[in-house]
């Protein structure tokens, strides 16, 4: 009699319901499983046999056929091996039927159970699906448990498995999903009140931070751009509970939450060195698993020395900038990753770094600035709503110590009051931010006055401004009134919009 066994895959972001099909029938000792495994899954053969053996039960000397259905889905990982081992040793009588238990888990050879990957979505996936209970890792239990409707139980062994349904049952876990987002350490190695002078580059960068818009620094080596980039973390404001669960999910399918912590509380700040592929940027494989860009999402990818990534590694990013995800297409299917990212560069205004510097005079040929410039092209300068120069700082600035300099716990109060007012405004538009403003939400929540569109009519004549630009100069107006506690956006806000956008950058 064949008895099934429910466990779940994962495809992109997206778990689906996997039914562990398991036949014991009279013939020459043999275990096989179809239902398009991948080698992983393959190799479970072993694992499963000696785990089952070592935990205490007969492991039948007879054939045995596991499919994993629906067999046109592919299925990856170890996470199956549980599922596989309780469907052997219900054949053996030893148990009943499981109904409503999903089990997930990889097993060790002496019938230990090791933590797997995506146990998030996973969880996401069969409560969805109606499943009532789910056995997982002790190690997963925590990240499994802050799933609301779905009982979470975590096993330390198969044996503790089998025992949970005849005489111990398990513990089940449940996790206070806000207990970690107000639990959350607020330091941060570097900080604004340590960047000597700049005030304008910091006021770009709280513009940045309070819109999640997209900003590029051009400067002299040494003017502090790095230093500022990597301040930036520490005026991001804290995740909401939407964006901290679908972060947690691409981070727990990629195996890289926090120790202790099965929930990211911080927004992601991603440097990426200037010899990544393009595949590392947005993500790839025979089995696509996210890149750079999706592991940013909701936080920042900082792009050092901008220009000296290749040309279609950062021409790749125009498509994400634009629409906030990433599809990623194989022969057989397609996968959609989300990739709503702030994207921050630094760069030097030429190969030698002083175009415009004060104090040291740039060797560059106008050709060698052309060529160097050209290598950001307009589409993709298009897609960054700031753009700011960083000078070299003068003796005085350097010399002195501002013991009364603004800190970044202060710079992020107002970036926080700022983001409080566009989730209220935006709570029935399916979005968080001004930068993720439509076309059509800019008609509603960015309108100007008549004097305004003078000015704005001015400047679309004068630098033949885009469509795209056009929409983005407003959003960004609209996070400078927002910073202002402003409802209308005034004169002031639309030159500031303006100022940030018309650079030679």
């Amino acid at each position: 009699m064949v008895n099934k066994v429910t466990t779940a895959t994962i495809i992109g972001l997206n778990a689906y319901e996997v039914s562990v099909e398991t036949d014991v029938q009279n013939g020459l000792p043999s275990f096989s499983v179809v239902g398009l495994p991948d080698t992983a899954i393959t190799e479970a053969r072993d694992r499963v046999r000696s785990a089952v053996k070592n935990s205490g039960f007969t492991f039948p000397n007879r054939r045995i056929v596991i499919n994993l259905a629906p067999a046109d889905l592919k299925k990856v990982g170890t996470s199956f091996d549980l599922a596989m081992a309780i469907g052997i040793v219900i054949e053996e009588g030893v148990l009943d039927d499981v109904k409503d238990y999903a089990f997930v888990g990889e097993l060790s050879l002496n019938g230990d159970l090791r933590g797997v990957r995506g146990v998030l979505p996973i969880v996401i996936g069969l409560k969805n699906a109606g499943i009532k209970n789910v056995i997982v890792p002790v190690t997963n239990a925590e990240e499994a448990s802050l799933i609301d409707g779905i009982n979470v139980f975590g096993a330390q062994c198969l044996g503790d498995v089998v025992n949970h349904f005849i005489e111990t049952p398990l513990k089940q876990y449940k996790s206070d999903i806000n207990s970690y987002l107000t639990d959350i350490n607020e330091n941060f190695e570097y900080d604004f009140k340590d960047v000597k002078g700049q005030q304008k580059a910091k006021r770009a960068l709280e513009i940045a931070a309070a819109g999640a818009h997209n900003l590029l620094m051009v400067g002299s080596p040494g003017s502090g751009k790095t230093l500022m980039a990597k301040c930036f973390a520490s005026i991001l404001p804290p995740l909401e509970l939407s964006e901290a669960l679908e972060l947690t999910q691409i981070y727990s399918i990629c195996g890289l939450l926090p120790e202790n912590r099965p929930l990211m509380t911080k927004r992601p700040f991603r440097p990426v060195h200037h010899t990544a592929s393009a595949n590392g940027i947005i993500g790839g494989g025979s089995n696509p698993m996210p890149g750079e860009i999706t592991l940013a999402h909701r936080g920042v990818l900082f792009l050092d020395e901008m220009v000296e990534f290749p040309r279609n590694v950062l021409e790749v990013l125009r498509q994400p900038l634009e629409d906030g995800q990433i599809v990623i297409s194989r022969a057989k299917h397609s996968i959609k990753y989300p990739a709503k990212f702030m994207l921050l560069g630094a760069m030097n205004p030429c190969p030698c770094g002083f175009l415009g510097d004060k104090e040291k005079q740039c060797t560059c040929s106008e050709f060698m600035i052309n060529r160097y410039q050209s290598r950001l092209s307009g589409p993709l300068l298009d897609r960054i709503d700031i753009r700011i120069d960083v000078p070299r700082l003068t003796a005085n600035e350097l010399l002195t110590i501002d013991e009364k300099a603004e800190t970044s716990a202060e710079i992020r109060k107002r970036v926080i009051a700022a983001r409080k007012i566009q989730y209220e405004r935006y709570k029935n538009e399916n979005i968080l931010t001004n930068s993720e403003l439509t076309s059509e939400l800019v008609k509603k929540y960015c309108q100007i006055d008549e004097a305004s569109k003078e000015i704005f009519k001015t400047a679309i004549v004068k630098y033949q401004l885009s469509g795209r630009r056009y929409d983005r100069i407003l959003k960004l107006a609209r996070t400078i009134a927002d910073l202002e506690n402003s409802e209308i956006i005034g004169q002031n806000h639309l030159m500031q919009a303006l100022q940030y956008r018309l650079t030679n950058f």
